[in-house]
């Protein structure tokens, strides 16, 4: 693709592990001035964020399947393949905040205390879903699928979003760009690693950090 749509970014690939400088997609915006997520979670005022994807770093996750990961412009960018990013260490109470951007037809999520970190499904984890065109609109963008619709229908297609979820003990909640989608109780899963999902499309996460209970 010519340089001449955007500017050229750097890229590193993290499947393989090769350093690379290449131009970033039409539907890349620009990234580097963006700040941080800073929307209110729960928790109290001793507990401290942990950064999970800075980046620049992304050793605190561990890829599986075939997706074609690599960090460009500060984001961690997929657009081929199907896999996901798992996160190294456990996790049973917390509260998560993270950047995405998705192109209007992708596909993907965030999973939570998923049950086997190599196996990961939307039935051995929490998939807060990123899936606004999913033919089932029940558990689209903003719900935890199987547990509990959004209470509202927010498109997050060609933009970037904020995530703000927590779980403490079984109450999950979800919020999604300020606004709340899901105050539900579950039981099902206890603790576990976080997953990145790549399904469809263009996914991008950044600004990813947890603070545990």
């Amino acid at each position: 693709m010519p340089c001449a749509i955007l500017p050229c970014a750097r890229v590193t690939w993290i499947l393989p592990l090769v350093a690379l400088a290449a131009c970033s997609s039409p539907e890349s915006p620009e990234i580097a001035t963006a700040a941080p997520p800073t929307g209110a979670t729960q928790g109290g005022a001793s507990e401290q964020w942990e950064t999970l994807f800075d980046g620049e770093d992304l050793s605190r996750f561990h890829p599986i399947g075939d997706a074609n990961w690599a960090i460009v412009d500060g984001a961690a960018r997929a657009d081929a393949g199907s896999g996901f990013l798992v996160s190294n260490a456990d996790y049973g109470d917390f509260d998560l905040e993270l950047e995405f951007f998705v192109s209007p037809d992708a596909n993907s999520g965030v999973f939570l205390r998923c049950s086997n970190p190599e196996d990961v499904a939307d039935t051995s984890c929490y998939e807060v879903n990123i899936f606004d065109t999913r033919p089932d609109q029940t558990y689209r963008t903003g719900g935890i699928v199987h547990i509990a619709a959004p209470s509202a229908t927010l498109n997050s297609g060609g933009r970037w979003n904020t995530y703000e979820i927590s779980a403490d003990g079984p109450h999950l909640t979800v919020v999604l760009n300020d606004v709340a989608l899901v105050d539900v109780e579950d039981e099902m899963f206890a603790r576990g690693p976080i997953a990145l999902q790549y399904g469809a499309g263009t996914v991008m996460f950044r600004n990813v950090r947890i603070r545990p209970h």
